[in-house]
C-alpha cells in the first residue's frame, strides 16, 4: 500500500467518499438488529495509509454484522474552534463567555451547534469508538482536539460527580468520561517503510480486529482511591495512601507513589502477537439513546 502525496484540494470526489462510507453495511446486517461501531478519522488525503488502516476496520468489522459509521472530520470541513456559536440563544453571562458552563447549560436545554448534536448522538450509538489519525507533535490533529473539545461537552460526557469509573461513558480525555480504553495500535513509521511492511502492517490490524472486543480494558486506579473534590485537592485519600506503604509498587504510573512501577503498567500494549495512529475505545454506555 503506497501512501500518496497530501491532496491540496479534497474537492466533490473526496466528499462523496466519505458519504460513500458514512454507512458501510452489507445487504445481511442491515436484516438484523445492529450494535454500532463510530469511527472518529482525521487524515486529509485519499490514497495515505491511515485510509488504507480505517477501510479494513470498516470492513472487518461490517463482516462481524457492526454498523459502521464514519466521521470524517476533514470530509465534513467540521469546525476545530470552540466559540460562542456552538450555542443557539442567549448565553447565561454574556459579559464573560465562558465555554463550559455555556455547552452545559446548552447541551441541558438542547441549544448546542446541529454538527455537535450530530456527533453526540453518533457516540450514543457506538459500543465501540475507534480515533483513527497520524501522530502530530505527540498528539492527535488539531481538528480532532477540537471534535473532543466540542462534542464531549460537561453533562453529557461527564460532570462532577459522574467521571473516572463512574464516568457517564464508563476511561487522560477518555478516562475522565469514563470510556473502558483498550489498548492502542501503533503503526510506526508507515511513510518510510517498505510497501511490504505496511501490508503486514494491515494484516495485524485485520488480525486484532477480529478478537477486539473479547480484549482486556486498560486499568486505573479507582476515583474512590481520591478525594475528588476542589476543597480536597483530588488528592489520594491518607487510608488509600497508607494501605499503599507496604506495596513494593506504585499503583499506576501515574500514581507511582515513588515506588518502582508496577509489572503490568501498560506502558507496553500485551496483545497475543504482542504487536501493538488510532487509539481503540469500547465503551458501556450509561448514557444512550433510549435512556434521554
Amino acid at each position: 500500500m503506497e501512501v500518496a502525496p497530501e491532496e491540496e484540494n479534497l474537492g466533490d470526489e473526496r466528499q462523496k467518499e466519505a458519504e460513500d462510507f458514512q454507512v458501510f453495511q452489507t445487504e445481511e446486517t442491515k436484516r438484523t438488529a445492529q450494535k454500532t461501531v463510530l469511527i472518529v478519522y482525521a487524515h486529509q488525503s485519499l490514497g495515505s495509509f491511515n485510509e488504507a488502516v480505517r477501510d479494513v476496520a470498516t470492513k472487518e468489522l461490517s463482516k462481524q454484522g457492526y454498523r459502521v459509521i464514519v466521521s470524517d472530520l476533514y470530509a465534513m470541513n467540521f469546525k476545530a474552534n470552540s466559540t460562542k456559536s456552538d450555542i443557539i440563544g442567549d448565553l447565561k453571562n454574556s459579559k464573560l463567555f465562558q465555554y463550559g458552563e455555556e455547552t452545559m447549560h446548552a447541551w441541558r436545554e438542547g441549544r448546542l451547534s446541529d454538527d455537535i448534536v450530530a456527533e453526540q448522538r453518533k457516540v450514543e450509538e457506538a459500543e465501540l469508538i475507534i480515533f483513527q489519525f497520524p501522530l502530530y507533535w505527540f498528539s492527535v490533529p488539531a481538528i480532532m482536539k477540537g471534535w473532543m473539545d466540542r462534542v464531549l461537552t460537561q453533562g453529557f460526557a461527564f460532570s462532577l460527580e459522574k467521571m473516572y469509573n463512574n464516568g457517564i461513558f464508563k476511561n487522560g480525555t477518555l478516562h475522565f468520561c469514563g470510556f473502558q480504553v483498550l489498548a492502542p495500535q501503533m503503526f510506526w513509521s508507515p511513510a518510510h517503510c517498505p510497501a511490504g511492511v505496511r501490508t503486514a502492517m494491515l494484516k495485524e490490524w485485520h488480525t486484532r480486529l477480529q478478537g477486539l472486543l473479547n480484549e482486556k480494558c486498560l486499568t486505573f486506579a479507582p476515583c474512590e482511591w481520591f478525594d475528588l473534590s476542589f476543597e480536597k485537592g483530588f488528592l489520594l485519600r491518607p487510608k488509600v495512601k497508607e494501605e499503599q506503604k507496604s506495596n513494593a509498587y506504585g499503583i499506576t504510573t501515574g500514581h507511582h507513589l515513588g515506588k518502582l512501577l508496577p509489572p503490568d503498567n501498560q506502558t507496553k500494549v500485551q496483545l497475543p502477537d504482542e504487536e501493538l495512529v488510532s487509539t481503540c475505545l469500547r465503551t458501556q454506555m450509561a448514557v444512550t439513546t433510549n435512556k434521554m
